[in-house]
Order: structure tokens, then sequence, then C-alpha cells
């Protein structure tokens, strides 16, 4: 059960308040001396336990955690909504929130990342709240790290790091499990520590004749053995990817030869993408209540009302900041996304945000080169929706179709999008196909869309749209559309 901060008694709330909280005006120009002093707390975030029961189980496997993060732009509103989501990825992987901080700079501290002084509240906030890890809300350089640890005296990661450990948790086929551990120790790589620069010029042997006295050693040291052993691992895991990839590829190839249009779901995580998948196709995937239960690539064949085949691939949720290290490490995974001819982007109607989950979901497809496929954009989670916020969103996003996947609501609606957006039936013909032709006729249930069709005494009279290849078959066999 969560319950909102209340303020800490023992601190004035000019020490975490900004003046214009109410407001949440946009920064502009300089900030107020106010402003840069300040630790702002942001409400709403504490998953501290009420139920005594389960206290001493959640003790063992939560770790305590404070969240805080630097409002450099946009709204307050904006910023206390990122580090509500960061404290939804912290409860994913298993954290208790205990508070969270936000402190509004013109940029991050380069030492530090919200400044020495900070810092050093932060500590304090750390002590009182009995927390063990610190969680910012961006990605961090090695040196902000190893210096902001120094300081608060419990460790500290950043937002990448967060989301790389609930991939982590959640990868269960051998593919997923890989590409995690590529975009892990690519993470890892520029952030080992040694034991000082003075170590890592030791070369050892000969090589050391020209540098002189100090200058030989005992070779390698744990830290360049490490970093070579990472690359050499990195170098196998890719090579692996790369052969799962192409099994893949296969797949796509068989399905592009026998012209069955392929579409992808795409969209923020916890958006309902497999819920939609399993509504449409029932799939019988797994549906979880939390960020990133969807890693493994679902294809699942589904049908258009009109009984045209396509596929239908459920990906990887996307989230604001993406590390890059996961883009490119889950690149073979997406290419699902950029092999669709369209795509169902889908959006959670109720969430505080709706517009900033599109912009983050289209930036991810632009940097993976799906940002030019035709979008059909689904506004999911109707049923928990405000009527106003849908309102807003189809004004925003005209193609766009409302839906519940978990009531079924629009789900009609949608079927009937998806069969007028799905590429490749480019040709609309009336043809009289002799009945020794049936495999003709089953083509064109198959890879086309029926309109009418008739059984005449010459054989069957069909008036169909099919894809440009099915239609010069069909050619030979055209006929003129009867009169009604």
């Amino acid at each position: 059960m969560t319950q909102p901060f209340s303020a800490d008694q023992t601190r004035t709330p000019d020490e975490f308040e900004t003046p214009d909280t109410a407001g949440f005006e946009p920064m502009t120009g300089e900030l107020d001396l106010e402003d840069r002093r300040a630790l702002r707390r942001v409400a709403g975030l504490s998953t501290e336990l009420t139920d005594v029961t389960e206290v001493e189980y959640r003790a063992l496997r939560l770790e305590r955690v404070v969240l805080v993060g630097v409002w450099t732009e946009g709204t307050a509103e904006t910023a206390e909504n990122s580090l509500r989501e960061l404290a939804l990825l912290a409860e994913t992987a298993g954290s208790e929130v205990l508070d969270g901080l936000v402190q509004r700079r013109s940029r991050p501290d380069p030492a530090t990342y919200i400044g020495s002084g900070k810092a050093a509240e932060l500590r304090d906030v750390v002590i009182a709240e009995g927390a063990d890890t610190v969680i910012c809300d961006g990605e961090l350089a090695p040196s902000q790290l190893r210096h902001l640890e120094e300081i608060v005296q419990v460790k500290v990661i950043d937002r990448t790091a967060l989301i790389l450990d609930i991939f982590a948790q959640h990868a269960k086929s051998r593919e997923g499990k890989a590409q995690v551990e590529l975009a892990q120790l690519n993470y890892l790589l520029p952030r080992l520590r040694g034991w000082g620069g003075n170590l890592s010029r030791q070369v050892g042997g000969r090589a050391a004749g020209g540098i002189g006295i100090g200058g030989r050693g005992p070779g390698e040291t744990k830290i360049e053995l490490d970093r070579r052993r990472i690359r050499t691992r990195m170098a196998k895991l890719r090579r692996q990817i790369d052969g799962m990839a192409k099994s893949r590829e296969t797949k796509r190839g068989e399905r592009r030869r026998n012209a069955v249009p392929a579409a992808a779901i795409a969209g923020y995580t916890n958006a309902g993408k497999s819920s939609l998948l399993n509504r449409l196709t029932g799939a019988g995937v797994l549906v979880e209540d939390a960020l990133f239960a969807t890693l493994d690539p679902t294809v699942r064949r589904a049908e258009t009302p009109g009984g045209r085949a396509y596929t239908l691939a459920d990906t990887v949720g996307f989230v604001r900041h993406l590390p890059h290290q996961l883009v490119e490490a889950f690149r073979s995974t997406l290419e699902e996304v950029t092999d669709a001819g369209l795509i169902l982007h889908v959006v959670d109607g109720s969430d505080a945000d709706p517009e900033a989950q599109i912009d983050a979901v289209r930036e991810v497809l632009r940097e993976i080169g799906a940002d030019g496929i035709p979008e059909l954009v689904v506004i999911n989670k109707a049923d928990a929706a405000d009527d106003l916020a849908i309102a807003r969103l189809q004004r925003r996003e005209p193609h766009s179709v409302v839906v519940s996947a978990r009531t079924g609501f629009g789900i009609e609606d949608l079927r009937a999008a998806v069969e007028a957006d799905l590429p490749g039936l480019e040709s609309e013909l009336h043809a009289l196909v002799p009945y020794d032709r049936g495999d003709l006729v089953a083509q064109v249930h198959e890879r086309g869309e029926v309109l009418k069709q008739e059984h005449l005494a010459e054989g069957t009279m069909l008036h169909a749209r099919v894809p440009d290849d099915l239609a010069g078959e069909l050619a030979r066999y055209e006929a003129v559309a009867p009169t009604s």
C-alpha cells in the first residue's frame, strides 16, 4: 500500500520547496538563487509498507532507495512525472521507494550531478530515511557516480543501470539474455575502477626496456584484464545474436515470399501491447501490470474482418531516455518493427502525460529507422482514461482508434482500421476463375480481400482486392464487372 509523503517536520520548507511549486511554469532565463538552492520533495512516491505482516519478507528482498532528479527544462509537473516513472521502475526492479527529491538547475553538475552542497543534503536524507541506495534520474558519467557515492556513502546507480537490471530480471529466452548481457557489459566497460594510473602504466618484460626504472612490472593489471575479458565476451555475444537474428530473418523471408503482410505492435512500456495482441489473435502471451514484462518478440497470425491473413508482432516496450546500449543490443529484435508494413502505436490513454509517451516512442522509432512506416495510433485503456484526455489525444492524433484491451471496447473498430491500412492490396478486379483453379481462389482468400464471391456454371466469380503479383496470375480470367 502506498502513502503520499508528508512534509518532513525537521526541515524548513525552503530546503525542499521552490517558490513556484503551484504554477508549474516552464524554466526560462537565469535561475533564481532560491531555485538553485532548493531540493524539491516530490509527493506520492513512498512505497513504505503499512501491513506489518509483509515487513519481514520485504525487508529481506527489497533495497530501500531514495530517488533524486535534476529539473533542467519544462514544467515542474514534467519533472515530477519523470521521477514518478523512476519510482515505478525502481519498484519493478524490487525496491522500496522511501523518498524522492528534485533539484532545479540549468544543467546537471559535472562532478556530482546535483552539486556537492546538495549531495551533502542528500546524505542527510539518506541517513534519516535509512536508505541503502540512491537512484539518479538520468545517465551519469563514471566520475559523477564515483564522486556522489563518496559523499552519500551508499550505493548510487543511474536510470540506465536500473533499466538494465529490470531487463536482466525479465529476460527469459536465450537471445533475450544475450542481448541484455551485451547491453550491461557495454554499460560496464567505461565504468570499471582500477587501482590507480600508476598500475595501468606497468607493462612488464622486455617491453619495459625503453621506459626505465619503475616501468617494469607484472604486465596487465586486473582492470586491463577485466576490460580485455569483457571485450572478448561482448564479441562472442554479438556473434551469437547475429546467428539468432539470421534465423529470425529466415522466418521473415518465408513470410515475405508468401506475401503475408506484417504489422507490429509498438509503444510505451506497460501501455497494454500484450493485452492487445491477445485480444486480436488469442495468443495467450504473458500479461502483467509491470514495466518491461515483454522482452522477447511474439509473432502471431491474425485475420482482418474480410478474412485477409496478416502477422502481428508484439515487441519490447519503450521508455523515456531508453539507454542507447539497449537499443543497440535489441536491434535484431526491433527488426520486427522495421520490417513491418504497419505499426500499431499503442498509447496508455490513462497515463498522466500520454503525449510524452508518444514522443518518446517516436524518438526510438526514428533511431531504429522505422519512422517512415505507416502508423496507426491505438489509444488503449479507455475504460480507465478520462474522457477529456481521450478527446485531447484524438485531436492531436487524428489517425487513431480508441480501445480497451481489457474490456474489448473498440476492438472491432481497430480490426477495420487495420484492414484499411495494411499494405499490399494494390489491384481491385473481377475474375471468373474455373473450378479446376481452386488454388487461385484459395490464394485470393489467403492473400487478398474478397469483396464478393458468386458460384456460376463456368466457375467462381470473384470481386477482390489482391497484390499485384496475384493480379497478374488472375489477369487471364479477368471478367467484366457484372451489372447490378
